[in-house]
C-alpha cells in the first residue's frame, strides 16, 4: 500500500470530498474490472466510455478514492475521497509513476516518434546498446521486451499505468536502458507524462492518423509529435525533414541533427546499394560528430535514415562503431523489410506495408536495385476503406512486374469482393497480375515460379501471426507458411 499524499506529490489537485491524510491506497485502477477494496480509481474520459459514469459502481465495489476531472454522481454518505484534477489522463501518468516509485529515473529512457521508421529504429538502437553492454528493454508496436519476456502489443505506446509497470519490471530485471516508440496518440493522451526522456528521437513526419478518433488535421498531428521535445533532455532529430522547425518549436532540449544534407551534425554520404543475391542492403559513410563507415543488411534510402538515427543516438551513449556495425548486420525486425533467405538466386522478404503510401515507398526503393522482376504478393483488410484497395492495386500494378493478389484479413467481408476491388486498381495500369485467394497458395506460387534475380515481397501482414476471418483470428504466420511450402517440395 502507498499513502495517497505520496501518490499525489507531483499532481496539482483540489479535494472535492473527504480527506487525504492517512489514507493508504491498495491499488491504482482506471478500469472498473480491476477494482479492489481500498483502491484509487481514476475516471478516464475515453472515445467510447467515460469512467465518470462508473464512479458509483467503483465506490460500491470498494474504491476508497476517486480522481476526477468533472462532477460525478454518488449516493449520499458514500464516504469516498474525491480528488479533482484538470486532466485525469495526465494525473494517471503521474500517479502511476509515483505508485511504481519513479522507475524511469532508474533507466536511460529513449523515446522515438515519427510517422515512419519508429519500429525499425527502436530495434536497431536496442541491438546497438546490447552490443555495447547495456541491458535494454523495448516498448513498441510489435511487442514489449523485458529480458527474455516478450509481450505482444495492443497499442504502439501503452497506457501510462501499464508503461510505468513495464518500467518497474525492467528495473527489477536489472535492465538499465529502455527504447520505446512514442505515438502521437500517446503524447496527446498523456501516456508518457510523469517522467522526462533522456533522449527524444524524431524520424520523419507525413500526413497520417488523421480522422475522427485520432487527429483533426495535420497541424494537430504535427503539434502532438512536437510535444516529445518539451519532455526530453536531448533531442536527436532528422534535420532533413521539411517540418523540423515545427517539431522543435518551443522545445527545451539540446539538439543533435542527422541527415544526408549539409548543416546536420551527423551527415551520411557515399551511399551505395548492396545486392547480395538473397539479400539487399546499403553502405554509407558518416561525417561531422562521427567519422565512420557503415553497412546495413536492409535496403533503401529510408534504411540509411533509420540506421543514421540509431547511430546518432548510440554515439551519444558511447557505443563503438564496431558494435553499431554488428547491430546493423544482425538486427532483424519482424515484418519490417525482413529478409527470408531460402535461395541464393532470388530475394524474398516480408514487410508490413499495408497502405498505398507505404507500398509505393517500398516498391520504389526495391526498383533501385534493378531486380530481374519485382513480384508483389498482397491483399487488403476487410471492413476498411475500399479506396485503400483501389490505391494499393494501382501502386502495385504500376511498380511491380507481377502482382499476386491474395487474401489479407478479410474480417466480415467476402475475400473475393476485396480481390475484385484490388483488381479494379491494377487494371488501370495494365500491370501483369494473377489472383490466388488462399495466401499460402499465393506465396507458394511466388516461390515455385521465382526466377534468378527476382525480388519477391510479401506485403501487408508483416509481424502479424494470424488471419482474421468473421471475428476469429486464425493462426497464420508467413514464416511458418514459407517453411511448410519448402518442406512440401
Amino acid at each position: 500500500m502507498t499513502r495517497l499524499t505520496d501518490l499525489l506529490a507531483e499532481t496539482e489537485y483540489s479535494i472535492i470530498q473527504g480527506e487525504i491524510e492517512d489514507i493508504e491506497v491498495t491499488k491504482i485502477v482506471n478500469d472498473t474490472r480491476g477494482i479492489v477494496e481500498g483502491c484509487l480509481f481514476v475516471c478516464i474520459t475515453g472515445a467510447n466510455f467515460d469512467g465518470h459514469d462508473f464512479a458509483e459502481e467503483a465506490v460500491n465495489n470498494g474504491a476508497r478514492v476517486l480522481v476526477t476531472e468533472k462532477e460525478v454522481k454518488l449516493s449520499e454518505g458514500s464516504g469516498v475521497t474525491i480528488v479533482r484534477v484538470e486532466s485525469t489522463r495526465r494525473a494517471l501518468a503521474y500517479i502511476s509513476a509515483a505508485w511504481y516509485d519513479y522507475p524511469a529515473e532508474k533507466l536511460t529512457t529513449i523515446g522515438v516518434t515519427g510517422t515512419k521508421g519508429k519500429t525499425t529504429t527502436t530495434y536497431l538502437i536496442k541491438e546497438m546498446l546490447e552490443n555495447g553492454g547495456h541491458r535494454t528493454g523495448l516498448v513498441g508496436t510489435i511487442e514489449t521486451v523485458i529480458g527474455d519476456t516478450h509481450i505482444p502489443s495492443l497499442n504502439t505506446t501503452p497506457e501510462s499505468i501499464t508503461l510505468q509497470r513495464y518500467f518497474a519490471e525492467m528495473v527489477r530485471a536489472g535492465i538499465d536502458s529502455v527504447v520505446m516508440e512514442v505515438s502521437s496518440q500517446a503524447l496527446m493522451l498523456h501516456r508518457t507524462d510523469g517522467f522526462v526522456f533522456d533522449y527524444g528521437v524524431f524520424t520523419n513526419i507525413s500526413p497520417d492518423h488523421i480522422g475522427a478518433n485520432e487527429h483533426k488535421d495535420f497541424d494537430d498531428y504535427l503539434h502532438c509529435k512536437s510535444l516529445l521535445f518539451r519532455q526530453c533532455r536531448t533531442g536527436i532529430v532528422n534535420g532533413d525533414d521539411e517540418h523540423i522547425g515545427d517539431i522543435l518549436k518551443d522545445s527545451s532540449c539540446e539538439v543533435v541533427r542527422f541527415g544526408l544534407n549539409d548543416g546536420n551534425d551527423i551527415k551520411a554520404g557515399n551511399i551505395e546499394l548492396v545486392n547480395g543475391g538473397s539479400y539487399l542492403g546499403v553502405s554509407f559513410d558518416t561525417k561531422g560528430l562521427l567519422d565512420a563507415s557503415f553497412r546495413c543488411d536492409m535496403p533503401g534510402r529510408f534504411t540509411v535514415y533509420n540506421a543514421l538515427c540509431a547511430i546518432s543516438v548510440c554515439r551519444s551513449l558511447d557505443i563503438s562503431v564496431e558494435d553499431m556495425n554488428k547491430a546493423l548486420k544482425n538486427a532483424k525486425v519482424k515484418g519490417r523489410i525482413e529478409m527470408i533467405e531460402i535461395s541464393p538466386a532470388y530475394t524474398l522478404m516480408i514487410d508490413y506495408a499495408h497502405n498505398a503510401m507505404a507500398l509505393e515507398s517500398l516498391l520504389s526503393t526495391l526498383r533501385e536495385y534493378e531486380p530481374g522482376r519485382l513480384v508483389t504478393v498482397f491483399g487488403c483488410g476487410g471492413n476498411r476503406s475500399r479506396d485503400r484497395r483501389f490505391e494499393m492495386g494501382e501502386v502495385s500494378g504500376r511498380l511491380s512486374d507481377l502482382t499476386i493478389i491474395t487474401s489479407d484479413n478479410p474480417r466480415y467481408e467476402n475475400p473475393e469482393a476485396i480481390l475484385d476491388d484490388i483488381e479494379t486498381g491494377i487494371k488501370k495500369t495494365g500491370g501483369e497480375y494473377i489472383r490466388v485467394t488462399d495466401r499460402k497458395e499465393a506465396i507458394a506460387y511466388a516461390i515455385h515460379n521465382a526466377k534468378k534475380g527476382d525480388v519477391i515481397i510479401l506485403a501487408g501482414k508483416g509481424h502479424e501471426d494470424y488471419q482474421e476471418i468473421k471475428g476469429v483470428k486464425h493462426p497464420m504466420d508467413e514464416r511458418v507458411l514459407i517453411k511448410e511450402i519448402l518442406d512440401e517440395e
